[in-house]
């Protein structure tokens, strides 16, 4: 039976976003003391799977989720962190992007569709 989930992100700086994931987001982890030093693993937030459709290539994306997007964004900046664009309303729910210490970006959204979190 499957558990859980084990998500991977490919980094051109690693500690650094790292540090980003630990300080600025404040998520939980513990050292995988098998590995070099400091290499954490993350403790995320309760997560959901929507399945898109797509004509080009097949693609996994990462999109963290709020409740209030604006609050979040403005916390986020405060704390020095960069958003990608304005945040737009794709009917589904409202989104931006933030940058990682490392270039990366992902996902910022607040939801408007009915989530299995809720039940």
């Amino acid at each position: 039976m499957i558990t859980s989930v084990h998500l991977l992100q490919y980094s051109r700086d690693p500690a650094a976003d790292r540090a980003f994931l630990r300080d600025v987001l404040g998520w939980p982890n513990v050292e995988d003391v098998g590995s070099e030093p400091g290499w954490l693993i993350f403790a995320l937030p309760p997560t959901e799977l929507g399945v898109h459709p797509t004509d080009g290539e097949p693609l996994v994306e990462l999109h963290l989720m709020c409740d209030d997007i604006e609050a979040t964004v403005a916390e986020l900046q405060g704390k020095g962190v960069e958003i990608t664009g304005p945040v737009e309303d794709l009917g589904y729910g409202l989104a931006t992007g933030i940058r990682l210490p490392s270039g990366a970006t992902i996902g910022l959204y607040e939801p408007r569709h009915a989530s299995p979190l809720d039940f």
